[in-house]
């Protein structure tokens, strides 16, 4: 784990970007991302790994015993957080008045309780914060990183 870095956590979209050659350029970033992280200040939640596994077999990215073999080397790769009743009582109350989804409030939430500053993500408005997490969308750019991520990942 490098010293240099912010506590960040990744959304669901790049671990399934990750293992989708179909995904493009999104696949390529998504890999370069996870490959930075996993030497970083970053932790995955449970909620991301298991939404993982449900999208990439719903949709027939990779048959269900890799996709579960490849949510297992992520739990192994990462530190991993699970949501709390505080976290689900957050991420309703915000889900409600209509900052978020419930489930991108919940993955928020949860990385806010464990120290998270940042989550890259497609799905939330980039440069926005939301219960203290900074919203970066890697892929704001055209083939590339934007420089928020490039500053996160170390690059």
């Amino acid at each position: 784990m490098s010293t240099a870095s912010e506590p960040f956590t990744l959304d669901t979209n790049l671990l399934v970007y990750a293992i989708d050659s179909l995904a493009e350029n999104r696949h390529q970033l998504s890999r370069e991302i996870i490959e930075h992280a996993v030497r970083l200040d970053c932790q995955l939640t449970l909620q991301a790994i298991s939404e993982f596994y449900a999208v990439v077999t719903r949709k027939g990215i990779v048959p269900p015993p890799d996709a579960a073999a490849q949510a297992s080397d992520w739990l192994d790769l990462f530190p991993c957080a699970a949501a709390s009743e505080s976290a689900v009582r957050t991420a309703l109350a915000d889900a409600a008045v209509g900052r978020a989804s419930y489930w991108d409030a919940l993955l928020v939430a949860t990385a806010s309780e464990n120290g998270c500053v940042a989550i890259l993500t497609e799905d939330l408005a980039d440069g926005t914060v939301l219960g203290g997490v900074r919203i970066h969308n890697p892929f704001a750019l055209a083939g590339g990183f934007t420089d928020h991520a490039r500053r996160l990942l170390g690059l």
